[in-house]
């Protein structure tokens, strides 16, 4: 094998039997096709995102509630989230040469001073979703190296998107990642599409790349299409790639590894959680969310839970005279491990999971899962 020792790009040849192609995002050349996905509130920080990017996948550092995990630098949420996203992508780059990516809520109140802020730490990637990133290119300076990438959960986005990019700024998304109805946290869909098969992730992969077509042509390019929400396996993975996605977005795969920031309450209650445990649930931000269901979430469901005043604000869509809590409060209790006062987010297949083990591990046992499906069917 050989490594081309370059800033943030290492490839490395494929055996000719493995039939698992490089992902490019840009000039980024990403060894194993695999996103790991952005899980806050302090799920997926640098520890995460480094042990990922070093196994040849793009590490991503979620930047929702970095203003509560940084509160000791100042009482000022918006502040204390600057801070904290340019102290966990300089602690991401102590650990790792490889690829790095933040992820950015549209929905949040402090979106574009997260975005200005990845963009002059000159991070490898913007993954950006809840919401439609419209003004997105509009951050980019003449000296930019960060690459773009929305989040989407319809073809119609995809469209909406290009067409606003391409008209206003002259430019394309540097991939698209398409996030199907089973994945964890906020959900981009209805209640009633959830279990629709015509929203499935497999119907909406062939959609996308049907509508990125004619801006691929326009542009001379491709945009490649990165699938995300249920894929757990490397089985999952072959079957998603044959039609026709050219990587894949993980999160609760990686919850319950070594170098996840979060606590090891948290990873437990992957471990204890049953199929039956893991449902949709009514987020205050006025999304359905996917999570655990716990003693906390009942008390909610019973009308127990009340907040008196919002505290960050965090949320522009969170109206605090209807909200039954403080999700940024309740996500950060979870994370620490305190779920008396909280619940944690988690994809339909966390039930899963059955061990902790390394992100080493985690990528092994996902590659050797996909060559055997591509055998198997040789």
């Amino acid at each position: 094998m050989t490594f081309l020792l370059k800033r943030y790009i290492c490839v490395v040849p494929l055996q000719k039997h493995f039939p698992l192609k490089n992902l490019s995002i840009g000039n980024f050349k990403i060894r194993i096709p695999v996103v790991q996905g952005g899980m806050g509130v302090g799920v997926s920080l640098s520890g995460l995102a480094s042990a990922v990017a070093n196994e040849g996948g793009v590490g991503v550092i979620s930047s929702a509630g970095l203003g509560l995990l940084y509160k000791q630098i100042s009482s000022d949420f918006l502040e204390a989230s600057i801070f904290g996203l340019k102290e966990e992508i300089r602690l991401a780059r102590e650990k790792t040469k490889g690829i790095l990516g933040v992820n950015i809520m549209v929905a949040m109140s402090n979106f574009v001073d997260m975005v200005k802020t990845s963009i002059a730490e000159k991070i490898d990637v913007i993954f950006a979703g809840a919401g439609m990133p419209l003004e997105l290119p509009s951050y980019l300076t003449k000296e930019s190296t960060t690459k773009l990438v929305p989040i989407v959960s319809s073809a119609r986005a995809t469209r909406l998107i290009c067409e606003k990019w391409l008209g206003k700024y002259n430019y394309l998304p540097d991939a698209i990642v398409v996030e199907g109805p089973k994945a964890g946290g906020h959900l981009g869909f209805k209640p009633e599409q959830i279990e629709d098969e015509n929203y499935s992730l497999e119907n909406l992969i062939p959609e996308v790349i049907r509508e990125l077509k004619p801006f691929e042509k326009k542009s001379g390019r491709k945009i490649p299409v990165i699938a995300a929400g249920g894929i757990y396996t490397g089985e999952d993975m072959y079957n998603i790639m044959k039609l026709g996605a050219a990587g894949v977005q993980m999160g609760t795969l990686f919850v319950t590894t070594n170098e996840c920031d979060a606590s090891i309450g948290f990873k437990q209650a992957y471990l204890e959680a049953k199929k039956e445990d893991i449902g949709i649930i009514k987020s205050p931000v006025g999304m359905p969310g996917r999570a655990i269901f716990n003693g906390f979430l009942e008390k909610v469901r019973l009308g127990n839970k009340q907040p008196i005043t919002c505290p960050f604000k965090c949320i522009r869509t969170c109206d605090i005279s209807s909200s039954p809590y403080c999700i940024i409060i309740a996500l950060i209790n979870a994370v620490k491990g305190n779920f008396s006062g909280g619940y944690a987010f988690a994809g339909t297949n966390a039930f899963k999971a059955t061990s902790i083990i390394s992100v080493k591990e985690t990528f092994a046992t996902l590659l050797k899962e996909f060559r055997a499906k591509a055998k198997s069917l040789k």
